[in-house]
């Protein structure tokens, strides 16, 4: 486990990196505000964790259990919040990385595997607020979360643009469109599964006027209000990812009606050759059989009748 810690002063860090041990020590002086960054911890330091903030067995039995649903839990002492950050990698595939959090009175503990805090951090030290609240550290998390899921709809959008684009290439292949919109089905549907349930997260979080105060609320209201455009921007895109497959679908359709058509056409324009000569290779007699003038009749005809039926193709599209 790699262990993080900072203690907040008139907004401003005065300790850092002290030992999970010594933050009960260091909260028994009213004012100040800890946090607690967890990475990868196993079941003997949540159990210690628990014992000195007096945390939940069920938020800690929480979390433990990975791919939890983003969601908000209400315990007499403190809240446990589970929040997921979203990333678009160079391939288009959507990566996530879950972070729980304690919210106390006067810590926040974060607790995850592979959630990056530097941004976080570089919120808190920049945050315009200096005052010793929780609700300031908490904003600072939730708000890089949700600008991560704005980014990552962003990111998704420009994909779904070049996958518009391609569409109406004649030189993509199919089976690469197919596996295009399949990886950003993929990637919609998991950036959707963790954006619709932080609605709810952020109007439970601003109901609790403990957490967030009137000097707050407008911070977490900025904070719903990216959640909602994110989740809607995630409705349209995935709605939008349909019109282009069903688009897809049709011009394939349609290319396809067009080969068979011309295929069609040129298959009658050869069974006319194909006939007249068949009929002069009988193997008995007919007008002009074994004369020259024969010879050419029959090629006059095909000529004349297979261009006249090519023309008439032509004329109509059908080559």
């Amino acid at each position: 486990m790699t262990t993080r810690t900072r203690l907040y002063r008139d907004g401003k860090p005065v300790e850092e990196d002290f030992a999970l041990c010594d933050l009960a020590d260091l909260l028994v002086e009213p004012g100040p505000v800890a946090w607690v960054d967890l990475h990868d911890p196993d079941d003997g330091d949540l159990a210690q964790l628990g014992d000195v903030l007096g945390l939940h067995q069920l938020a800690l039995e929480d979390v433990r259990e990975s791919r939890q649903r983003p969601k908000v839990d209400h315990y007499k002492s403190h809240l446990f919040l589970t929040v997921y950050s979203t990333r678009v990698g160079e391939d288009g595939e959507l990566a996530t990385a879950e972070l729980g959090l304690f919210v106390t009175e006067r810590a926040l503990v974060t607790v995850h595997d592979g959630f990056d805090m530097d941004d976080v951090l570089r919120r808190w030290d920049t945050a315009d607020l200096a005052e010793d609240r929780v609700g300031v550290l908490l904003h600072g998390v939730l708000d890089a979360v949700v600008d991560g899921h704005l980014e990552s709809a962003l990111a998704l959008e420009e994909d779904l643009e070049q996958l518009e684009d391609a569409v109406f290439e004649e030189r993509v292949g199919d089976r690469e469109l197919q596996r295009d919109t399949v990886r950003l089905r993929r990637s919609l549907s998991g950036l959707r599964r963790v954006v619709q349930p932080m609605r709810e997260v952020m109007v439970a979080l601003s109901r609790d006027r403990t957490l967030v105060d009137d000097d707050l609320r407008p911070y977490f209201a900025d904070i719903r209000d990216h959640v909602s455009h994110a989740a809607e921007m995630t409705d349209s895109l995935r709605d939008q990812l349909t019109t282009v497959r069903e688009t897809q679908l049709n011009i394939q359709s349609n290319r396809l009606n067009l080969i068979m058509k011309k295929v069609t056409g040129w298959a009658a324009v050869i069974a006319i050759p194909t006939a007249i000569t068949g009929f002069y290779g009988q193997n008995v007699p007919y007008p002009g059989a074994e004369q020259p003038w024969g010879f050419w009749v029959s090629t006059t005809a095909i000529v004349v009748l297979s261009g006249g039926l090519y023309l008439m193709f032509k004329r109509r599209d059908w080559l």
